[in-house]
């Protein structure tokens, strides 16, 4: 049996929760894919993005956290390896969604930012673990 530090299964079982979040997102995404309420394109298409991305970071998040629990990792390394992907999940779809808000939107507003921070922890996460599965 797999035995997670009691920060790390905490951490999972509020991961597991938040799907029903994405999935409450799945449902405002078929609302927006449906109806013709004045979304553009471009809204259509990073609302579609930001919910996916959601799901399948969750998803790879969860894995990354199991996974560094096969490391040697210590401090900010560690939490790196384990939370980095799932922090990037956060900020990435809510990068998506913020800069597709406001009315007609057609090209990303400032919200882009968070997008951008996100693939940071992204790429921290998955490098940071990637050395300590090699090293461990």
């Amino acid at each position: 049996m797999l035995e997670l530090t009691d920060p790390a299964r905490i951490t999972a079982a509020v991961v597991l929760l938040t799907v029903v979040g994405i999935e409450s997102g799945g449902v405002f995404l078929l609302r927006v894919l449906r109806s013709d309420q004045g979304f553009t394109p471009f809204q259509r298409a990073f609302f579609r993005a930001g919910h996916a991305h959601a799901g399948v970071l969750v998803t790879l998040g969860l894995v990354c956290l199991l996974l560094s629990h096969a490391t040697r990792l210590e401090g900010f390394a560690a939490w790196l390896a384990s939370s980095g992907v799932l922090v990037a999940a956060a900020l990435m779809s809510g990068g998506f969604f913020a800069a597709a808000a406001g009315s007609g939107r057609t090209t990303p507003g400032r919200g882009i930012a968070l997008l951008w921070l996100g693939a940071g922890f992204l790429a921290a996460g998955v490098l940071t673990l990637a050395v300590g599965l090699l090293t461990a």
